[in-house]
C-alpha cells in the first residue's frame, strides 16, 4: 500500500491545518442538552460554509467527494489542532444516517435530509439497541405494524445517544409478523417529534446524560420513510454498520496518538523508569493503531471484518491510555475535568459498538477461521 503523499496532498494538509488553527473553537464544548446541540451545529455550519463538511460524501449530495487518503489527512490535522471531538451529537447524522441514506435511500429522502445534515440543521440519534438486543441486534422486538401507508410502532430502544435533542432517528424495527432474527426487519427514518414517543435520558458514570431510552406507543411513521425495501432492514443496517466500523471513528482512533503525546508532556522530562516504559509502550501502540486506521481506510476492496480488529484495538488502548493519565496525575486527577471525564467515558469503549467479547468472536471465527463458539 503506497502512502507517500503527493505535492497536492501536502498542499491540502497545509490548507486544512491553517483553517483549523484559525477557526477551531477555543471553549470547552458542552457535554449534554440543548447547549451541546447549539455548539455542535454552529461548528458544523462553520465547517460547511468553508467547504470542510462532508469531505467523503459524493459531490452530487453536497459533499466534497474526497478520497479516503485526503479524509485521513483532514482528520490527522483535525486532532492535532485539538478541534472539537467528532463524537458529539452530529456524529450519527454525519457518519451513520447520512451515508446510509446516500447508499440506500430514495431521491426524495436524499433531497430532504442530506442538506440539513451537512449544514447542521438536523441532529440524528440511533435506535438499534434494545434491553434484550444489544450486541445480538437480530434479537430486537420493537415492532412496526403496517396500516395503510403507515407503520404503527411499539416498543423500546436504549443507549440512544442524544435522543433528547435529536430531530430524527435511524430506527430498526420488526415489520413482518412472525419473523425472527435477521428476517422481517425494516430501517426507518423516525421523526422524533411524532406523538407517542417518550425519551428518558440516562446518566452515565461520568454524570452526563447523553444516553437515553426511547419508548414508542402507537407511533405512526409514513411508509415513505422506510429506507431500502420494507422487511429488508437487516441489509440496510449492515450498510450502516459498515460505515460505523470503517470510517465513522477515524478521528477518534487518530486522536489517541495525540493523547499519548499529551501524557508524555504531562509526565515531565524525567519520569520514573516504570512510567517511561509505560509511556513508550503506549506511544508504540498508538502508532500501530494509526497504521491500522490508515490501512482500513485505504484498503480496497474493503474486507468486512477489519473493523473488528480496529475497534477492539482502539477500545482497549483508549482505556489503557486514560488509566495511565489518572496514575500520572494521582490525586489531582480527581479534579481534572478533562482527564477524569475521559477516563470514566473510556469504560464504555469495550461495550459500545459491539462488546469486546463479540469483537473477539468475530476475529476468531471470521478472520482466523476458528470453530464457532457453542450456542447455549
Amino acid at each position: 500500500m503506497e502512502l507517500t503523499p503527493t505535492d497536492e496532498d501536502e498542499a491540502f494538509r497545509i490548507a486544512a491545518r491553517d483553517w483549523l488553527l484559525a477557526n477551531r473553537p477555543t471553549q470547552t464544548p458542552p457535554r449534554e442538552g440543548q447547549a451541546s446541540r447549539e455548539f455542535a451545529t454552529a461548528w458544523l455550519a462553520k465547517c460547511h460554509a468553508a467547504g470542510w463538511s462532508g469531505l467523503a460524501w459524493p459531490t452530487d449530495y453536497g459533499g466534497q467527494g474526497l478520497s479516503p487518503a485526503r479524509l485521513m489527512l483532514w482528520y490527522e490535522e483535525y486532532v492535532r489542532a485539538r478541534a472539537p471531538s467528532t463524537l458529539d451529537c452530529s456524529f450519527v447524522a454525519l457518519n451513520h444516517a447520512g451515508p446510509t441514506v446516500i447508499a440506500r435511500g430514495t431521491e426524495a429522502q436524499k433531497a430532504f435530509h442530506l442538506p440539513r445534515i451537512l449544514e447542521g440543521r438536523s441532529i440524528w440519534c440511533q435506535g438499534f439497541s434494545e434491553p434484550g438486543a444489544g450486541s445480538d441486534l437480530a434479537a430486537l422486538r420493537t415492532t412496526g405494524r403496517v396500516e395503510g401507508d403507515e407503520l404503527v410502532v411499539n416498543g423500546q430502544k436504549i443507549w440512544s445517544s442524544y435522543a433528547d435533542i435529536a430531530d430524527y432517528q435511524e430506527l430498526l424495527i420488526r415489520t413482518e409478523p412472525g419473523s425472527s432474527r435477521h428476517k422481517g426487519l425494516s430501517w426507518v427514518i423516525c421523526d422524533m417529534t411524532l406523538p407517542g414517543i417518550t425519551v428518558r435520558p440516562i446518566a452515565n458514570m461520568a454524570g452526563v446524560t447523553h444516553f437515553a431510552e426511547v419508548f414508542y406507543d402507537d407511533v405512526r411513521i409514513p411508509l415513505s420513510d422506510v429506507v431500502g425495501a420494507l422487511h429488508d432492514g437487516w441489509s440496510v443496517a449492515m450498510t450502516t454498520l459498515a460505515f460505523e466500523r470503517r470510517t465513522a471513528a477515524l478521528a477518534l482512533q487518530l486522536e489517541l496518538s495525540v493523547k499519548v503525546e499529551d501524557l508524555i508532556a504531562m509526565a515531565g522530562p524525567a519520569p520514573g523508569s516504570a512510567t517511561a516504559e509505560r509511556l513508550a509502550d503506549l506511544r508504540a501502540e498508538a502508532a500501530a493503531l494509526r497504521a491500522m486506521t490508515w490501512r482500513t481506510a485505504l484498503r480496497e476492496p474493503a474486507t468486512p471484518f477489519d473493523g473488528s480488529l480496529v475497534r477492539l484495538t482502539f477500545a482497549e488502548l483508549a482505556q489503557r491510555i486514560h488509566r495511565a493519565a489518572m496514575d500520572i496525575l494521582g490525586p489531582a486527577g480527581l479534579t481534572d475535568s478533562h482527564w477524569s471525564y475521559d477516563y470514566l467515558e473510556s469504560y464504555s469503549e469495550t461495550i459500545a459498538g459491539g462488546a469486546a467479547e463479540i469483537q473477539r468472536n468475530i476475529i476468531a471465527e471470521r478472520i482466523l477461521g476458528l470453530p464457532r463458539e457453542p450456542r447455549p
